[in-house]
């Protein structure tokens, strides 16, 4: 049968497959849209099988808060090129995850898969779907929640690192200071938001590091003990986020920074994914 232009289109548009794609599936089909969709999605399945072993180290990352300011999310979204991962219809398709999950804020990667895309289609089936319209494997490896006070997110420009902070009291002054630390956490890529939160192992590797080093320098046993401890110091003023100094000023660091806009403003959590 003969398959018309504006068939065509009308399966594009509500697949995101190529014109030729849905032409074919369309003729395969002999004109049934939902023949054709499931043809569709078949092709999707079978290009994810066959391009299972393939690395995707490509793609975005989306972060985005609510409305309220209230919750927020960041997800990554991996395909195998660049090429696909700056096309307009691919971030699209990121930016409907996006808005899903900031829709229903599940708590794991694998909740987030199980939930419907549509009214046919859960996101994992969608994502198989999407490999037929790329023709690269996809993969959602990636994804975590903030629910605070206020909730700042922050793209990097290009989507390769983005991150998202919560922090404990809302206000305008509060929201202006997050997306502030949100790019320092982008910039600075601190380990954890304290020392508290450094585990023991890393203090462990960076005293006994500390200690060889100013042996080596011609320290005595226990003068280098107390080295290792005062660069320990120094460790956590570099990695943990409230130590840190101030990407735009210096002389303070980040808490101080907080404390200045609203006194006891402080972050609560924060999270900084990066394509590796």
């Amino acid at each position: 049968m003969a398959i018309t232009a504006a068939e065509v289109n009308k399966l594009r548009l509500q697949t995101g497959a190529g014109m030729m794609d849905c032409k074919n599936a369309l003729v395969e089909s002999n004109g049934d849209f939902e023949t054709a969709i499931d043809i569709l999605r078949k092709k999707g399945q079978k290009i994810a099988a066959k391009r299972g072993d393939n690395e995707a180290k490509e793609g975005l990352i989306f972060s985005q808060a609510s409305e309220d300011g209230k919750s927020g999310v960041i997800l990554t979204l991996n395909c195998e090129t660049d090429f696909v991962a700056m096309n307009d219809n691919f971030r699209g398709f990121m930016q409907s995850l996006v808005d899903i999950a900031l829709k229903n804020m599940p708590n794991t990667i694998e909740e987030l898969v199980a939930l419907p895309y549509d009214e046919k289609l859960t996101i994992a089936e969608k994502i198989t779907e999407h490999v037929g319209v790329v023709g690269e494997k996809l993969d959602l490896s990636g994804y975590a929640k903030i629910a605070a006070e206020q909730v700042a997110a922050y793209n990097h420009p290009g989507n390769q690192i983005a991150t998202l902070v919560g922090l404990n009291k809302h206000s305008e002054e509060a929201a202006d200071a997050g997306k502030q630390v949100a790019m320092q956490v982008a910039a600075m890529n601190p380990l954890a938001l304290n020392k508290e939160g450094i585990d023991e192992n890393t203090i462990s590797r960076e005293l006994e590091i500390g200690k060889e080093l100013a042996i080596q320098e011609g320290k005595p046993a226990e003068m280098a003990e107390k080295i290792s401890h005062g660069r320990l110091n120094k460790f956590f003023q570099e990695n943990t986020l409230l130590s840190q100094p101030f990407v735009r000023d210096n002389k303070v660091s980040v808490e101080e920074f907080l404390n200045s806009t609203e006194k006891g403003l402080t972050v609560t959590s924060f999270f900084r994914f990066a394509l590796k």
